[in-house]
């Protein structure tokens, strides 16, 4: 009899499957433990008459060129769910890649959400996993995620401030204890630099380009401060003015100029999360800095650009990029701590 016990049990951590998922309005990754991030893909589907015909990054080849019949969709906005049927059918597409097996396994699965969602958003997410086949699904805030994907002592009585730049929302917290003491959300991340850029050219110049044009000027030659002098990138796009295609060379400089408001107004609600912390968490705060995690952390000189508008140290984290869909993935073994919000 303990034999059979025995081999069931084995039997069930074989079928059994822990994924952890960050859900973002730009781009969707998956972390497996001990396989690291198994995808990365835009946050983007393609549907024909209700159909999924693509996701990821061949969805988002299609932004903008998609023939009668197909649309390219984002169904994330500002890190929430714009399109719930859109959003599940995505989940289990990107499952369904990196799990052959997904239909027969017991999974797991822990789904990042930024702190400023409403409880219906997030039921919204359980939700989606539930209706996805999903046996368990928790859920954890970004500024938590993050703080554990970089190493810090979130458990410990010490104040730790994280920005977790991202692509649709910035969130700005202030943890300790393993909670969030003060935190705000802004929607508005590193698509809205690109919107930015897209903006600024239509209006100073005249010049019509679409938003991946803006994206890769962005990671080309965007600069948070201090650009080189003698970078600039090229702009292919119409000319509004002539009707006609045409090309314009903008400098990293001027690219600084025109993105700062955005950059502004994140530094501007930094300071202000920064004012009302208590005094004691803003003594750790001034020792160890700013955390800087997320994508848009990836931004040349925004860790130098922060420290200048806010006088604090700035640390950006080894790999911004994947760090909140990490420490979603170490939280699974802390679920009796954290107290996580589940179906």
């Amino acid at each position: 009899m303990p034999e059979q016990e025995q081999r069931q049990g084995l039997n069930l951590r074989f079928w059994r499957r822990d994924l952890a998922v960050d859900l973002g309005t730009a781009n969707t990754l998956i972390y497996i433990p001990r396989q690291g991030v198994v995808l990365q893909e835009p946050s983007v589907v393609a549907v024909r008459n209700g159909t999924l015909v693509a996701a990821g990054k061949k969805a988002h080849r299609m932004l903008g060129r998609t023939p009668a019949g197909i649309r390219a969709i984002k169904p994330l906005q500002g890190g929430v769910i714009a399109d719930y049927e859109l959003t599940r059918k995505m989940i289990e597409y990107f499952i369904g890649r990196v799990l052959k097996r997904f239909p027969f396994l017991r999974l797991r699965i822990i789904i990042t959400v930024p702190y400023g969602t409403t409880q219906v958003e997030r039921r919204a997410v359980l939700s989606a996993g539930k209706r996805s086949g999903i046996k368990e699904t928790y859920l954890i805030e970004e500024p938590i995620a993050a703080a554990i994907g970089s190493g810090l002592p979130v458990a410990e009585p010490r104040g730790i401030f994280v920005v977790n730049f991202g692509g649709g929302v910035t969130e700005i917290a202030v943890i300790s204890l393993g909670g969030i003491v003060l935190a705000r959300s802004l929607r508005q991340g590193g698509e809205t630099v690109d919107e930015t850029i897209q903006r600024y050219l239509l209006r100073r110049y005249r010049m019509e380009i679409g938003l991946s044009v803006a994206e890769e000027a962005k990671r080309k030659a965007g600069y948070a401060a201090d650009p080189p002098q003698k970078l600039s990138y090229i702009f292919r796009g119409i000319n509004l003015r002539r009707r006609l295609p045409d090309t314009l060379e903008i400098q990293a400089e001027e690219l600084s100029e025109a993105i700062a408001p955005v950059l502004s107004t994140i530094a501007g609600a930094v300071q202000g999360i920064f004012e009302k912390i208590p005094p004691q968490l803003a003594a750790d705060v001034m020792q160890d800095g700013l955390l800087l995690v997320g994508g848009g952390a990836l931004l040349p000189n925004i860790d130098l650009y922060l420290s200048r508008k806010i006088n604090l140290p700035v640390r950006r984290v080894e790999d911004p990029f994947t760090c909140v869909v990490r420490g979603a993935s170490m939280a699974l073994q802390y679920l009796e701590r954290l107290e996580l919000q589940h179906n």
